[in-house]
């Protein structure tokens, strides 16, 4: 079995991140479910409902970046490793097999004994790093969801927004809506700023 929780991990953070606000709406408003008005009238911020581009804070999100390349280091790390055991291992059990035939019935027992045994323990091996990295993943994307989520409620009370709704191409229960309500980069910039603040 391949480490391959990367991609899965990626996946999951965007889901993750789509959850994040739609939930923060939900929150603050469960029992508001009208949705946006299409007439022409300005919309007041009283009831007010605005969206965010899912797609575009995942790939200009600098914290999102780092966390990614955070993870894929990770990854590529643990599977050099594994690679790494897995030859040696490999390399044992080819060098038992050449000699195989000069050892006796006792020898050729206590060498496969041994063998199984570290077959076992690079099997238990691989699924704790694995468990250990798809951990780690969850805390991040946590951690994500939390930056998120708390910077988007204090945003939509700054601004009076009564709903933060999140919009991704080909994933959205989202139809149509005005682009006057796109606060993408309003929300990225102020995401950025704060993650270049907690960098210092």
């Amino acid at each position: 079995m391949k480490i391959t929780t990367l991609k899965l991990g990626s996946l999951l953070t965007a889901t993750a991140l789509v959850s994040v606000m739609a939930a923060c709406g939900n929150k603050e408003n469960k029992t508001e479910t009208t949705p946006a008005k299409t007439s022409t009238a300005s919309v007041t911020a009283e009831d007010k409902i605005v969206y965010v581009n899912s797609d575009s804070l995942l790939t200009k999100y600098e914290y999102f970046k780092d966390l990614k390349t955070k993870m894929e280091t990770k990854g590529k790390a643990a599977e050099t490793d594994l690679t790494a055991k897995q030859q040696a291992f490999q390399r044992e059990v080819q060098q038992y097999q050449q000699q195989q035939g000069t050892l006796s019935a006792d020898q050729r027992a206590a060498t496969e004994q041994r063998l199984g045994r570290k077959q076992q323990e690079l099997q238990a091996y691989q699924q704790n790093a694995g468990a250990a990295l798809q951990n780690e993943q969850a805390k991040e994307q946590e951690a994500l969801y939390n930056k998120v989520a708390d910077f988007l409620k204090g945003y939509a009370k700054t601004k009076g927004y009564k709903m933060v709704l999140t919009y991704a191409k080909g994933n959205s229960a989202i139809l149509f809506a005005d682009e006057s309500l796109d606060v993408t980069s309003e929300v990225l910039k102020g995401l950025n700023e704060a993650y270049t603040k907690d960098k210092k």
